[in-house]
């Protein structure tokens, strides 16, 4: 295994766990009237955390499908913003005890953190021949997508939560 390769790998992993740690510290600060209060489209904070629960879940088996030289699953489903996809996600993972949840949004977190640490480095930014739509679809990429996603949420739900708390 190169260096570079680990490093890569290292970078990702970090990506994501701080990602997940900004999403969670502002989602804490939220009074219990605002967690269920839309502000994202259609979503609520409890939406948005549920739909990371489904994206750690879904991207688990994303990466086996890519390490077995298939194209994930979750492709076949593609709508613009993955509105469709997105939707299930957050009707299958979303629960009524806040604490309950925030435990099963770090879990799975966990879950997918642990997994990638089994992966060798070199597996991550390694060309398969996988293509969606001719975007290159490795292991690396994949996951850089979900760490860019997370923190455009994070500033999401922060933007929420400051104008919450300024109309206090």
């Amino acid at each position: 295994m190169s260096s570079k390769a680990q490093e890569k790998k290292d970078e990702v992993i970090s990506d994501l766990i701080e990602a997940r740690r900004q999403i969670l510290n502002v989602a804490c600060t939220l009074p219990p009237d605002k967690r269920d209060e839309v502000f994202l489209g259609v979503w609520s904070a409890r939406h948005l955390l549920a739909h990371l629960v489904g994206w750690d879940l879904t991207n688990i088996e994303a990466v086996k499908a890519i390490l077995d030289g298939r194209l994930p699953g979750f492709y076949s489903q593609y709508d613009r913003g993955w509105k469709t996809y997105n939707a299930c996600l957050v009707e299958q993972y979303q629960k009524q005890d806040f604490a309950e949840f925030l435990s099963s949004v770090e879990k799975s977190h966990r879950q997918l953190i642990d997994f990638l640490g089994t992966i060798p480095a070199d597996e991550f930014d390694k060309d398969r021949g996988l293509r969606f739509k001719r975007y290159k679809v490795t292991i690396a990429r994949l996951l850089q997508a979900e760490a860019d996603d997370e923190r455009e949420h994070s500033e999401q739900i922060t933007e929420f939560a400051q104008g919450s708390s300024a109309e206090k």
